[in-house]
């Protein structure tokens, strides 16, 4: 079968709906999204934490920074709109070790510069209150900070999407890209086939691909890295009564292991950040010869592990030990022991990575042509993501001439 549209947006994840959505306010045109899987929001949006980011972390005037605040914004106003449930609840960050101080300091500057309104150091006494079973001896309280289940955000975009003329077509892998007279032709493992003027690639754990079936090279490798989670057996739930965090490895773009309030009930606690072996793989038995054959042969990959690999090392040990993910919480929570938690779930991050063995810290969008590939887009896109929709549209205005709606 072959069908035509003006755009075609690869990735049915939180930042491909939240494109379209932002196409279709703005613009009299055509949207189709392609998702390989038979639902939408099947992998990085699906298995996060569900946390709404506050902008705390990130460098002012980065990419992160600006579109985490003003996508928090947009994202509490859209979940009022359409009735989407979430809590605005707060969280401490917490420094458990004199050595954690000056990075601490960092984060509240960096807050600052950022526009959070309430955040302010507190101290250990201040932590216990807000955190009774919490140790720590200094920390921040980030007022801003919230819980919700992203993909019930998904599913009101993608009936926003479908009410304003879009279509999502999931089952829909993408299989080869041909260009040609100002055309793009999309085949799909199911035989069919979209033809469009232009072209998003949203695909996350798989765009360093998708960008390279166009045609163009992207500049970085995917690399997955694996968090996994435990979650607190109910009785213990009383443990923590929102969110705790560690004060995060300035190193590396991971928050490191934290427990989390789940909007729909629950305390979950992590996750690492362990380097899997398959890109959608979600367990640690997982393994694609493919991907693993891509790493290895990538060179960047190989200058990373060699600056990293102690890292590295203690990240997989976590994995496959349970008393070592226990002793990591315990810094945050000493009450915690291990009867008290059980496996939860787990989900995979599409970190970019250079061929200098960087790993890419900021969102990356490149253009080409009548093209739009979102490159790099981790946490914390999922909250910032209708501001990267409404960016990728002011690319797009221009990239491809689209006229505004009147």
């Amino acid at each position: 079968m072959s069908t035509s549209t003006d755009i075609i947006i690869v990735g049915g994840g939180i930042v491909g709906l939240a494109t379209a959505h932002a196409l279709l306010s703005r613009f009299d045109t055509r949207v189709t999204v392609l998702e390989a899987e038979d639902g939408i929001a099947r992998h990085q949006t699906g298995h996060n934490s569900g946390v709404i980011h506050s902008g705390l972390y990130y460098k002012p005037g980065s990419l992160k920074a600006t579109n985490c605040t003003r996508g928090y914004a947009m994202l509490l106003d859209f979940c009022r709109e359409h009735a989407v449930q979430h809590e605005v609840c707060g969280k401490v960050v917490v420094a458990t070790r004199e050595e954690e101080l000056p990075a601490l300091q960092t984060l509240e500057e960096r807050g600052r510069a950022n526009g959070l309104d309430g955040v302010r150091r507190i101290t250990a006494e201040e932590i216990r209150e807000r955190e009774p079973a919490c140790a720590g001896i200094a920390g921040l309280f980030v007022p801003q900070t919230g819980i919700i289940d992203y993909k019930d955000v998904c599913a009101a975009l993608a009936r926003d999407l479908e009410k304003n003329g879009g279509h999502v077509l999931t089952g829909h892998r993408v299989a080869s890209i041909q260009g040609g007279d100002g055309s793009l032709r999309v085949t799909c493992a199911n035989g069919n086939e979209i033809e469009a003027r232009h072209f998003i690639n949203c695909a996350g754990l798989q765009s360093d691909r998708i960008a390279r079936m166009t045609g163009i090279d992207p500049g970085v490798k995917i690399i997955p890295f694996r968090g996994e989670y435990y979650e607190l057996v109910p009785d213990r739930h009383h443990l923590v009564r929102d969110l705790i965090y560690p004060v995060p490895d300035p190193r590396f773009p991971f928050l490191g292991v934290h427990f989390t309030r789940m909007v729909k009930g629950g305390v979950e606690a992590g996750p690492n950040a362990v380097l899997a072996f398959r890109r959608e793989g979600y367990t640690r038995t997982s393994f694609s010869l493919r991907d693993s054959a891509e790493m290895a042969g990538f060179g960047g990959f190989w200058k990373m592990a060699g600056k990293y690999w102690r890292t590295a090392a203690g990240e997989f040990h976590r994995s496959f030990s349970k008393p070592a993910f226990v002793k990591a919480l315990q810094r945050l929570l000493p009450a915690i022991r291990e009867e008290d938690l059980v496996p939860g779930g787990a989900g995979v991050r599409a970190q970019a990575l250079t061929a200098e063995g960087a790993l890419v810290d900021d969102f990356r969008i490149e253009r080409a042509r009548n093209m739009i590939h979102v490159l790099n887009a981790p946490s914390p896109a999922a909250t910032s993501s209708l501001s990267i929709g409404a960016t990728i549209a002011d690319l797009a205005r221009e990239q491809f001439s689209l006229a505004e709606k009147h």
